[in-house]
C-alpha cells in the first residue's frame, strides 16, 4: 500500500560529552502514512526528529528521504519537510496571516494568498486571521503552528506532541485535521505522551527507549498481538501480594485502586479457571470485568520488558 519514503540504517547520535542519545537506529517510514512514536521522557524521541529534519546532524550510519542522502542533499530535503514544535514560539504581536506569510517566505516561495487562506480554512482559522496572535487560546495557537509548519507545501509533516496544553474536543479536531493532510498525502511523524491519539490516529506504531527502536509494529496488529483482553478484579481491601495460586497468570498489581489485572491469552477457559483460583484461595473481591487492554498498557509492559 505504502512505499518506503524515509529509510534509516545504523543512525547514532553521539554528542561531545559521549552520550549516546541513539543507537544503530534502523527504521523506514512508509509514504502517505500516520507513523507514531513513543517512548518516555529521555528516550531519545526529539534527537530522532532533529535529526530527519536536518536541525541535527546524525554521528553514523545513513539517511535516504525519498531517494536522497540527508548528507549530501540537506537544504533541498530541509524543504520538503514541516515540523510543528512542542513549544508555542510566536510572535504576540503579529497576525495570523503575517505570521503564516512570513514562514512561507523564509522558504523563498513566492506569496501565494490562496493556499494561506486555504490553509486556515481547512484548519478553522480563517476567521482567525487578521487576528493577534497574543489574542488566540493555546489550542488556536496550535493550529497556527501547523499553519506555518504548511506553509511551504511540505511533503512530510513532523508534530512534537500536537495535543499538548489542549483539551479533549480540540484534541479530536486536531485528529481530524491530521486524518485530512494524510488523505492529501502527507507523511506524517508524530511523538505523543497521549497514548489514547496514536490509538487512535496511528497507522503504525515504534516503541523508543534509551536511544533504540524496540519494536515497529502495524497498529492493529500490535494491539491483536499484544492487547488481548484483561480480567480485571477490584478487591475488598488493599492487599500486600498476589495469592500463589494465581501467580502463574500474567498480572499486574494497582494498589492505589486495590485492583488486579490478569492478561488473558486465547484460551477461553482461563478466566473461568481464574475465578476458580480466587475462589479456592479466599480471595474477596467487590466486583470483576473483562476490559480490552490499550496500547498505554502494552507500551508500558513492553518498555519493562526491555529494562
Amino acid at each position: 500500500m505504502f512505499k518506503n519514503y524515509i529509510q534509516l540504517k545504523q543512525v547514532s547520535k553521539i554528542y561531545k560529552n559521549k552520550f549516546t542519545a541513539l543507537k544503530n537506529v534502523d527504521l523506514n517510514i512508509q509514504k502517505g502514512e500516520i507513523f507514531a512514536l513513543l517512548g518516555p521522557n529521555g528516550a531519545g524521541k526529539s534527537t530522532l526528529i532533529n535529526v530527519l529534519c536536518g536541525l541535527t546532524y546524525h554521528s553514523k550510519g545513513s539517511i535516504i528521504i525519498n531517494g536522497m542522502n540527508l548528507s549530501e542533499n540537506r537544504k533541498k530535503i530541509k524543504s520538503m519537510i514541516g515540523l510543528v514544535p512542542q513549544e508555542l514560539h510566536l510572535e504576540a504581536f503579529e497576525t495570523v496571516l503575517d505570521n503564516i506569510n512570513y514562514s512561507r517566505g523564509l522558504w523563498g516561495k513566492h506569496k501565494d494568498d490562496n493556499h494561506i487562506l486555504d490553509l486556515l480554512k481547512k484548519l478553522n482559522l480563517d476567521d482567525k486571521k487578521n487576528n493577534l496572535l497574543m489574542q488566540l487560546s493555546g489550542g488556536m495557537k496550535r493550529r497556527v503552528l501547523i499553519a506555518k509548519a504548511l506553509s511551504h507545501n511540505p511533503t512530510i509533516l513532523f508534530l512534537d506532541e500536537p495535543s499538548a496544553g489542549v483539551d479533549i474536543e480540540l484534541r479530536k479536531e486536531m485528529w481530524e485535521i491530521i486524518y485530512a493532510l494524510k488523505k492529501e498525502g502527507v507523511t506524517i511523524i508524530l511523538t505523543t505522551h497521549y497514548i489514547e491519539e496514536a490509538e487512535e490516529i496511528a497507522d503504525r506504531v515504534a516503541f523508543i527507549n534509551n536511544g533504540k527502536i524496540i519494536l515497529v509494529e502495524d497498529k492493529k496488529v500490535l494491539l491483536n498481538k499484544l492487547g488481548n483482553n484483561k480480567l480485571v478484579f477490584t478487591l475488598r481491601k488493599s492487599f500486600q501480594k498476589v495469592p500463589s495460586l494465581l501467580n502463574k497468570y500474567p498480572h499486574r498489581i494497582n494498589r492505589k485502586k486495590s485492583t488486579i489485572e490478569f492478561f488473558l491469552s486465547k484460551d477461553k477457559s482461563e478466566v473461568s479457571d481464574i475465578l476458580l483460583s480466587f475462589k479456592k484461595s479466599k480471595t474477596q473481591y467487590l466486583e470483576f470485568n473483562i476490559e480490552k487492554r490499550s496500547l498505554e498498557s502494552i507500551f508500558v509492559d513492553y518498555i519493562k520488558k526491555e529494562k
